[in-house]
């Protein structure tokens, strides 16, 4: 995985979120709200080579079983690519 909009990760009053930086700020207004887990994929995301290698880190990181760290991970990244903020790096678009 790629990602493609300029976003910095802030902490703002306790809160993790992704700010829209460059040209990405124009085309996106506000923040996006990340939990420790979805901060932890989006800071790994363009580290793991393939989505079995994210879930790995996600529970060597988190005391999740891997049921649930693979259903959310594909959620929050089905997400980032409907929003456009990533892209597939692949060709045949698995990763």
């Amino acid at each position: 995985m790629k990602i493609i909009k300029d976003f910095i990760v802030r902490e703002i009053a306790g809160e993790c979120v992704l700010v829209p930086t460059g040209k990405t700020a124009l085309e996106f207004s506000g923040m996006v709200s990340l939990s420790p887990s979805g901060q932890f994929i989006w800071e790994n995301l363009e580290k793991a080579e393939s989505l079995n290698q994210l879930i790995d880190m996600i529970l060597n990181e988190f005391d999740v079983d891997e049921k649930t760290a693979r259903q959310e991970t594909i959620e929050f990244i089905a997400s980032l690519l409907t929003r456009g903020f990533i892209t597939t790096t692949r060709e045949d678009k698995t990763w």
